[in-house]
């Protein structure tokens, strides 16, 4: 086989290829056709995909450790504070990035300024703070997923409408005048549903994983501050000095 037989294979096997449905110069050339509001509304909702994939990511990599490195916190601070080495404990929490670390240093700094039931109230004002501050821009998944089958809907409708303008303009109904707008409007519906359907998926894995870590650092912040006063009170009782007519009666 000489070059020019070759080349002449290659260049039909690519216009065949190109003219296969699903091909880019078709994909190409069902744009150029499409309408305007159509292309706007898949383009939106690529868009949303985009959005929807980018929160997942930043959410993903945000609580990727967050719950092992929890752990490992209340670990070194329990142990600490069952040593009665309080400032141990609050150095742990300071040298943490954890987000757990926060809540405990409030409750250090509350530690002797009031009542327990105020210690109390200020570091589970700070774990809600910290739960609201986990779920970050979750609200994008939710909203993603509940408007773009609307959006899919919408473009719908467009197709649908070109349709019928079209009948109305060649005075025909057969498949070959109606299709591309047919088509058109699947194409919009199927998107937007495919879209919603795997935004809403990550979402209620979000806050299924959100939920039972919220229930977890409530415990942990509660065994903590059982621990923490407990020390506290051990240490008022090695401060405070012994009555000598006590010891001499």
């Amino acid at each position: 086989m000489d070059w020019a037989s070759l080349t002449d294979a290659v260049t039909q096997a690519a216009s065949v290829g190109a003219s296969k449905p699903g091909s880019f110069e078709s994909i190409r050339d069902w744009a150029k056709a499409a309408d305007r509001i159509t292309l706007l509304t898949l383009g939106s909702m690529i868009l949303c995909s985009l959005a929807a994939v980018t929160v997942a990511i930043e959410r993903t990599l945000s609580l990727w450790n967050l719950a092992e490195t929890s752990r490992r916190l209340a670990e070194q601070v329990r142990r600490a504070l069952y040593r009665g080495a309080v400032a141990d404990a609050r150095a742990a929490c300071q040298r943490s990035k954890s987000p757990l670390a926060d809540v405990m240093l409030i409750g250090f700094e509350r530690l002797g300024r009031g009542s327990e039931e105020a210690l109390r109230a200020a570091v589970e004002r700070e774990r809600q703070r910290m739960v609201l501050s986990l779920r970050g821009p979750l609200w994008v998944l939710g909203t993603i997923g509940a408007t773009t089958p609307f959006l899919g809907l919408f473009g719908t409708v467009i197709g649908i409408m070109g349709a019928f303008r079209k009948i109305g303009e060649s005075n025909q109904a057969g498949i070959q005048v109606v299709g591309p707008y047919i088509a058109e409007a699947l194409i919009a519906t199927a998107v937007g549903i495919g879209i919603a359907v795997v935004a809403l998926l990550v979402f209620n894995y979000f806050q299924s994983r959100l939920s039972r870590m919220s229930i977890e650092l409530r415990l942990t912040i509660e065994e903590f501050l059982e621990e923490l006063t407990e020390a506290s009170s051990k240490d008022k009782d090695k401060a405070e000095p012994k009555d000598p007519s006590a010891e001499a009666a």
